[in-house]
């Protein structure tokens, strides 16, 4: 005959056992439920308390990175070539040189190229590029057709 004492003692915790793992199981559903409700609070009043009246004012055509950053239109050529400047446009065109790259950046006053060894720049990109301020004269009979150019 077989023994069976084990498998009955066994049996008369089975009730203990499942009661047990119930509640195991009930509190780790009601924590993850406390943790949502946290975490949906959190970010209700984060989004809340940054809400104003007025539209956000972040725009990238007109974001001003610092007080320095300089309108295109108001860089001048100038015979001190340590004048830095930093411009915030668009990337419009980009011209390949053996070991650097001209970018040619845009915002609304005008248009200015960038000489850079920098290659990560890509056509429509919105950046900002500290450069020193360098003008290229080019006569051709008779006329000036120089410009004025960032050398970073």
């Amino acid at each position: 005959m077989k023994n069976f004492a084990p498998r009955l003692r066994l049996m008369s915790l089975m009730p203990e056992l499942f009661q047990q793992f119930t509640f195991i199981q009930t509190l780790k559903v009601s924590s993850f439920r406390l943790f949502y409700r946290w975490l949906v609070f959190c970010l209700v009043v984060g989004l809340v308390s940054c809400a104003n009246d007025e539209p956000s004012q972040l725009n990238l055509p007109t974001l001003k990175i610092g007080a320095n950053v300089t309108k295109i239109k108001n860089i001048k050529p100038t015979e001190n070539e340590k004048t830095t400047v930093y411009i915030q446009g668009k990337v419009e065109k980009i011209a390949p040189f053996i070991k650097q790259k001209a970018y040619l950046i845009a915002d609304a006053t005008g248009k200015i190229w960038v000489v850079t060894s920098q290659s990560s720049f890509k056509v429509g990109q919105d950046v900002v590029v500290k450069g020193k301020v360098k003008y290229k004269s080019i006569p051709l009979a008779g006329q000036e057709y120089g410009d004025i150019y960032l050398k970073e």
